[in-house]
Parts: structure tokens; sequence; C-alpha cells
């Protein structure tokens, strides 16, 4: 069975793996053959990262099947609603979005 190990390991930096296992693997198995995070001294023991299969959060114990694509999250440094509030209020609201740019003498919002 062909599973595909997916990480980061830095911002913008991502690695990726190709992964021959037995039927009945669990996540936690697979994430201790990925060479990288063992060698990172036990970042699979990290409780703030979480693993996830094609983007859908999993705990440990799930069990992988063939051509899943296990991806291995660091945890969000900002939460986005914050980010993008902040980026408002330094552009403007009228400044940013799907309106920002109007004809001359159009309605607001169209």
């Amino acid at each position: 069975m062909k599973v595909q190990c997916v990480w980061s390991s830095g911002p913008r930096h991502t690695e990726v793996l190709e992964w021959e296992c037995e039927p009945g693997t669990t996540v936690a198995q697979a994430l201790a053959h990925m060479p990288s995070l063992s060698s990172d001294g036990g970042a699979f023991e990290s409780q703030d990262q979480q693993a996830a299969i094609w983007g859908q959060p999993v705990d440990a114990s799930h069990v992988l099947q063939d051509g899943d694509r296990l991806e291995w999250l660091r945890p969000l440094q900002v939460d986005p609603k914050v980010a993008r509030r902040e980026r408002f209020k330094r552009q403007g609201a009228k400044t940013a979005g799907l309106f920002a740019q109007r004809r001359q003498g159009a309605k607001a919002g169209y």
C-alpha cells in the first residue's frame, strides 16, 4: 500500500515522501518512520501539531488507506481572522477587496 507523507519544516518549505507500508498501518506508525520528523528529536511528540489526511484532521490511531496523503501540520502563527482585520486597518476598507475600484459615478457596491 502506497502513502504520501507531507510536512513542512519551516515557512514556504515542504517535504514530500512516498512510502510503501503494510495494510493496517496507523498514523502514529507512519509518522514514526518519517525521517525528518524522527531526526528533529521527537517532533512527533509535540502536542501543538496535528496530523491530517487530505486536509481532514485525524488522530494517531487512524488506519491509513492506499493512496492517502498524510499531512503533518504545524500550528498557526496568527489567527486568520485577526490577520485580515489588521490588513484592513492598514489598507482601509475602501481600498481593499472586490469593490476597491469603481467606475466614475457608479453606486457603492456595484
